[in-house]
């Protein structure tokens, strides 16, 4: 299928559960690590997402929703009042430039380290995460997680309701739990990581039972309207393991159908493979569509918008892009008139704690500014 710019569906209006959208380019929720060390997201990351604001949707970064739940050093969290507070200033400076703005919520589940959240790391079995984690002292072995009670696992769900109540508090139109890339909700989801033989392991129904209890916690929290979910099928990331994808997946999105949720987000989406296309025939709602371009390489001259339209054509609602965004604050500009786009900066800047390859990449307006002064 062909495509011209003006007529590009990626670049028209719809809508998300109650929001109305200028146009079908979603920023993806990527880690950046720029919180302080208590968790407090500061004023830099509110710059950092207004710039973005002409996505049709910004999802933030994972906002943890518990101490226990922090994965790595500088991730923000979403559980104390004067965290809430930094969120609050993210969502309005978003807003005020005219965007939409969701949070993500994530607890990192065995991926993290007493060294960075001061508690040990639980998850579904006393399986450790492979090749080590960061900290503030460097890369470190991962301990083996705590296997969470049945409790523990209804107080999770709890937190994450929580988390979610204060996200809509501090002016978010939405949250997205997520439950992909080797999190705890994806370290349940999956038979490699979880070994448990109670009613939260073992069966496909039992495996995707925690999840639910999540969603339906955080829907009742919140509201159905306002929630969406993201899933990884097959994703290895974090040492997963599944055996049964393509079971598992139509199964999860069966169970969740009922509960009415804003959308469906699937991480690493490929068109070509048949997972792909069971996940839009069992999912009848909004379904967002993360493409596959190569992590550790160069952003693709056209952004992604070949795959973008790719995913599209093959019944994606909206398209979410990760780096592309990062580089490129205006990218649905560049992307709609076919301007050059700002290659991302290595040596790990997306990482570091300032704003160098973080707010300093400049739009259409300056680099031609720029280019008049000199």
């Amino acid at each position: 299928m062909t495509h011209s710019r003006e007529a590009d569906s990626l670049f028209a209006p719809t809508r998300l559960g109650a929001l109305a959208l200028p146009n079908r380019l979603v920023m993806a929720p990527m880690t950046r690590n720029r919180a302080e060390d208590d968790g407090t997201p500061p004023p830099l990351m509110a710059e950092y997402y207004a710039q973005r604001a002409s996505a049709g949707l910004v999802i933030t970064e994972a906002a943890i929703p518990s101490r226990v739940g922090v994965t790595t050093p500088n991730v923000a969290g979403i559980y104390t009042a004067t965290q809430v507070e930094g969120w609050r200033a993210i969502a309005g400076a978003v807003h005020a430039a005219g965007g939409r703005i969701v949070m993500q919520i994530e607890h990192g589940g065995r991926v993290s380290h007493r060294d960075n959240s001061g508690l040990d790391p639980v998850a579904p079995s006393p399986i450790a995460l492979p090749g080590g984690i960061h900290t503030p002292s460097g890369r470190r072995e991962a301990p083996v997680p705590r296997e969470m009670t049945a409790e523990e696992i209804r107080a999770t769900a709890a937190d994450f309701a929580a988390a979610a109540r204060n996200g809509v508090r501090a002016g978010f139109d939405g949250v997205e739990v997520h439950a992909a890339n080797g999190y705890l909700l994806h370290q349940f989801l999956a038979d490699g990581t979880n070994r448990r033989t109670d009613e939260y392991g073992g069966s496909v129904p039992n495996r995707i039972r925690f999840v639910l209890e999540v969603l339906r916690a955080v829907a009742d929290a919140v509201g159905a309207e306002r929630v969406g979910i993201r899933i990884s099928p097959g994703n290895t990331v974090n040492g997963i393991t599944e055996s049964d994808t393509e079971v598992l997946y139509p199964a999860l999105l069966g169970a969740i159908a009922p509960l009415g949720l804003a959308y469906v987000h699937v991480a690493y989406a490929d068109p070509d493979l048949p997972i792909f296309a069971a996940i839009r025939r069992r999912w009848t709602g909004a379904l967002i569509a993360n493409p596959v371009l190569g992590r550790d390489l160069p952003i693709p001259e056209d952004g992604g918008l070949s795959k973008a339209r790719k995913l599209i054509d093959a019944g994606a609602d909206l398209v979410s892009l990760g780096r592309a965004f990062l580089a490129n604050p205006d990218l649905v500009e560049r992307l709609r008139t076919g301007a050059a786009l700002n290659p991302m900066r290595g040596q790990g800047l997306e990482y570091t704690g300032g704003a160098e390859g973080y707010t300093d990449y400049p739009t259409l307006d300056r680099a031609t500014a720029q280019k008049v002064d000199a």
